[in-house]
């Protein structure tokens, strides 16, 4: 098999594609493990470049042109994998976590995957669609708040909203040093004490519903996201994980700017109310 084109070494590589990495985030771009797996075992001098044993976990390299090796193994690059996963309440969106707890990583157990990687995050609390891939390039073009990718949730809250409510939480606020704001927030049913929302983003920010709600004293008590840029989760049972149709994929592929159609309410134990 014919070996590709040697690098200039790891800290001389050529620049001029705009290709050239950390050695830790090559590992990652080519599917083989996660940014901290790869400077652990960088570290422990089981990763060559170019024959080179590399012990420095800042090093930079070309994945395109050097030859990576872990272990004597060549490192190459895997099948492009697309993924939707039912993420569960109470794990969290991480490979590796220092407290050990639960991670979705756990749903994979037994998939016959390369190393896949979040498309942005729900929190420990939160449920619903999470994308996975090993493509960085796409699922940088996804989170891209230029792109306008919506995300639509349904909430449950611990109040009954009135119109004052949601017309904060679409207007915006400024909490922490930050503006926050939700493209519409609408109510979808309420009972005697709470209510469901669908609220939609087309940004990306830490905890953004969550704190949105909280500064106007509302608490939330389930958050599901149901779809993103038009990709819904549908009846996907909870904690189960498949792949992305290429109807699917294409629905991501090019920034989605259209408002998204009125949803129905979840249903009591639906997929949409996980």
């Amino acid at each position: 098999m014919k070996q590709p084109p040697r690098s200039r070494g790891v800290d001389g590589a050529r620049r001029a594609n705009g290709a050239v990495v950390s050695l830790p985030r090559a590992l990652s771009k080519l599917g083989f493990c996660s940014r901290t797996q790869a400077e652990a075992l960088i570290t422990e001098g089981r990763v060559r470049v170019d024959s080179r044993i590399i012990r420095n976990t800042m090093a930079r390299v070309d994945p395109g042109r050097a030859r990576i090796t872990v272990d004597g193994q060549p490192v190459v690059a895997e099948r492009k994998v697309y993924l939707m996963l039912n993420k569960p309440r109470g794990l969290v969106t991480t490979r590796d976590d220092p407290h050990e707890r639960a991670t979705v990583y756990d749903c994979l157990e037994g998939v016959d995957l390369p190393f896949v990687a979040p498309v942005g995050r729900l929190d420990k609390a939160s449920e619903g669609l999470l994308l996975m891939t090993n493509d960085t390039r796409w699922a940088q073009r996804v989170l891209d708040p230029a792109s306008n990718v919506e995300k639509v949730y349904h909430v449950q809250v611990d109040r009954l909203p009135d119109e004052g409510m949601l017309g904060r939480l679409a207007a915006g606020m400024e909490i922490d040093g930050e503006r926050l704001v939700a493209k519409s927030a609408r109510v979808l049913r309420s009972g005697t004490r709470t209510a469901w929302l669908e609220v939609i983003l087309s940004e990306g920010k830490n905890r953004q519903i969550r704190r949105l709600l909280g500064a106007v004293e509302a608490e939330v008590l389930r958050l599901v996201r149901i779809e993103v840029g038009g990709l819904q989760l549908g009846d996907l049972p909870r904690g189960a994980v498949r792949h992305l149709t290429p109807a699917e994929k294409a629905m991501l592929d090019v920034p989605v700017c259209a408002s998204s159609r009125l949803l129905k309410p979840p249903r009591e134990g639906s997929a949409r109310d996980r």
